[in-house]
């Protein structure tokens, strides 16, 4: 990794940085897939390959800290159907990772933003339509567990893009909202601790990459924190519509770089 990139950050890029890590803290204690704007925000201040190496910590501190929230609520079944198809789909992203230079991760990014705003889109729509948990126990539902899996191992690997996928996920399945928050939490923790061998075997974790999440990570906090006292009282509809216009300008100006 590029220290002298990673240490030349202006104060403007510096805040927007901290303002994404905030967002993390906030978007895994409220509204789940909503880092997909801190995963832009880091791909624009920062080289697109270095930036997954720097979230990627940022992220484990947002997940312990949802994990503190909502360890009661957690549905274990859903974990272990997932995590063998979501361990391929880990496999696969870092053998892409092997190979593609910072040009082409930060034309995945971006293409992966704007497929994970229209996922999002058409899981809104399709969230009344939901079933009990226990259903996904159908071939239909291992099928679907195993699709999911591998996408969401997929883009969490590439571009720590696999909040939308698991949400539409966990939310056809029937989820509620405290359900919903507690299996995530448990399921991106155990995902995100996985990815850091793979991560720091890439060169995408160092010591100065480290250094930096240390400083950022500090804004996480508080974000968890407005997160928490935020997700009873926050128009869910009104901030997904802003998520998804973000995600999607976040998207295209990286496919435009």
């Amino acid at each position: 990794m590029n220290t002298m990139t990673l240490w030349h950050v202006t104060p403007a890029g510096f805040a927007a940085l901290a303002f994404a890590a905030l967002l993390v803290g906030f978007s895994k204690t409220a509204v789940s897939g909503a880092n997909t704007v801190s995963l832009a925000i880091f791909a624009a201040v920062l080289p697109a390959r270095a930036s997954t190496g720097v979230l990627l910590p940022i992220l484990i501190v947002g997940d312990v800290l949802a994990v503190l929230t909502y360890r009661r609520h957690a549905h274990w079944p859903t974990l272990w159907r997932l995590f063998p198809a979501v361990g391929a789909g880990v496999l696969l992203g870092t053998v892409f990772l092997l190979w593609a230079d910072d040009g082409i991760v930060r034309t995945s990014i971006g293409a992966i933003l704007l497929m994970m705003a229209a996922v999002t889109v058409w899981r809104r729509r399709t969230a009344e339509k939901e079933q009990d948990p226990d259903a996904v126990t159908t071939r239909a539902g291992r099928v679907k567990a195993r699709s999911y899996g591998v996408l969401g191992g997929f883009t969490t690997m590439v571009a720590n893009a696999g909040g939308p996928v698991m949400s539409m996920y966990l939310l056809s399945a029937g989820f509620r909202k405290l359900g919903f928050l507690g299996t995530s939490a448990f399921f991106f923790l155990i995902v995100n601790v996985s990815k850091v061998p793979f991560s720091a075997g890439l060169g995408l974790i160092d010591g100065s990459s480290l250094l930096l999440d240390a400083a950022l990570a500090l804004f996480v906090v508080p974000g968890a924190f407005l997160g928490k006292w935020a997700v009873n009282r926050i128009n869910q509809r009104l901030f997904e519509q802003l998520v998804i216009a973000a995600t999607v300008v976040g998207g295209v100006q990286l496919l435009v770089r």
